[in-house]
């Protein structure tokens, strides 16, 4: 047995030599043969290059953008860097470096799925720490990692060892890029936190737990404590969709999405939330809620973006939603399926999407990569969230 140690963008990986028996078929001897294993000693991102801010350093802030996009897994997780995911990054830093002088990208959200099992290791030290450093250190933005199943495991049960294990690496991974613990935006013990840029809040919460009481009432308070008149837009961003048409959707109701439709979404309709960024779908689609209340007719947008490098996804069917619009019919709660993808898995590709705040305007460009580059889900690829006439 030998070891052997390397330095991969600030991540320490060591490599375990094991003598391996393995039968030769056909015939019944053994040989034995002998492979590398990495195994490592995990350590934090890399700090962005460009930190956030503090929310008062942008207190005048109006007009910015930043990236979204999701479940970035790959087929060697653990052995090999993200090969598909590296096409999104290396277009991403393209980005990033075209928009530097003009509308600079400010930061990169994530809803979800970075590897394939959260709870090994060396799958994020192998696969996706390095990825990750290249947006920090050469694109010098910071990068805000929502979990997803992948990450954290399927259990409700927050004792699980899936879980604990998934959360672990988390908070380690993300220790230099999430609010710290113990500070008021992020809750203790959950991969559950919140920052304010400009006139713009966002929250990521875990979306694998969502009737978990503790965390709806920390982000209930977060909401429940702001100053709208600084933070008019409010967004935010887990792996789970309410509404979807891949294999987690259409006819498929996931307990998930069940919860945040019954539990999350009353909430976002009380403060006016104005953008949900999910993924789990490995596809892009763009739903419409719209509602009435007292201070008139509001519209969020949930935008799916699971394009960051895992196996891609085919549009299944439309979701019944016809329990969620009766139930929430005194609101006059409408559904409109914006973006729909195709049933051809060929003409979703790998893709990311640019946010662009300007006041309350919102829009959005999806950026196609590699082979789906000039991706057109809306017959162009940009959209405005608002039914406002210009």
């Amino acid at each position: 047995m030998s070891c052997v140690s390397t330095d991969l963008r600030g991540v320490r990986i060591a490599a375990l030599t094991l003598t391996l028996v393995a039968a030769i078929q056909p015939a019944s001897v053994l040989a034995q043969r002998s492979v590398t294993i990495p195994r490592d000693s995990l350590v934090p991102l890399l700090a962005p290059k460009v930190p956030l801010p503090s929310e008062a350093a942008t207190a005048s802030v109006t007009k910015f953008s930043f990236i979204a996009y999701g479940d970035t897994r790959g087929r060697h997780d653990g052995v090999e860097v993200q090969a598909e995911h590296t096409l999104v990054v290396e277009s991403m830093l393209g980005t990033i470096k075209a928009a530097a002088s003009s509308d600079p990208i400010r930061f990169v959200l994530q809803s979800g799925d970075a590897v394939v099992n959260g709870s090994v290791a060396t799958q994020l030290a192998v696969s996706y720490v390095p990825l990750i450093n290249r947006l920090t250190q050469d694109g010098g933005v910071p990068y805000l990692l929502s979990v997803g199943n992948h990450d954290v495991g399927n259990s409700v049960d927050l004792t699980d060892a899936r879980r604990l294990a998934g959360l672990r690496n988390y908070f380690t991974v993300n220790a230099n890029l999430i609010p710290a613990e113990g500070t008021p935006r992020r809750l203790k013990g959950y991969p559950t936190y919140a920052f304010g840029y400009g006139n713009t809040f966002f929250i990521a919460f875990d979306s694998d737990i969502p009737a978990d009481e503790v965390q709806f009432a920390w982000v209930k308070a977060q909401l429940d404590g702001l100053d709208r008149k600084r933070y008019v837009n409010i967004a935010l961003f887990f792996h789970h969709p309410p509404f979807s048409s891949g294999p987690h959707g259409g006819a498929t109701l996931e307990t998930q999405a069940a919860t945040i439709r019954s539990k999350w979404m009353p909430l976002f309709r009380v403060h006016h939330v104005r953008l949900l960024l999910t993924g789990h779908e490995h596809l892009y689609e763009h739903w419409v809620e719209r509602y009435s209340d007292a201070s008139g007719v509001h519209r969020i947008d949930q935008i799916v973006s699971g394009g960051g490098g895992a196996p891609l996804y085919l549009y299944t069917g439309e979701p019944d939603l016809r329990a969620y619009l009766d139930g929430n019919a005194a609101q006059k709660v409408s559904m409109q399926h914006l973006a729909r993808p195709s049933v051809d898995p060929g003409a979703n590709p790998f893709h990311y999407v640019v946010v662009h705040v300007d006041g309350v305007k919102i829009s959005l460009e999806v950026v196609g990569v590699d082979w789906g580059r000039g991706f057109t889900p809306y017959r162009s690829s940009s959209a405005t969230m608002s039914d406002s006439t210009p």
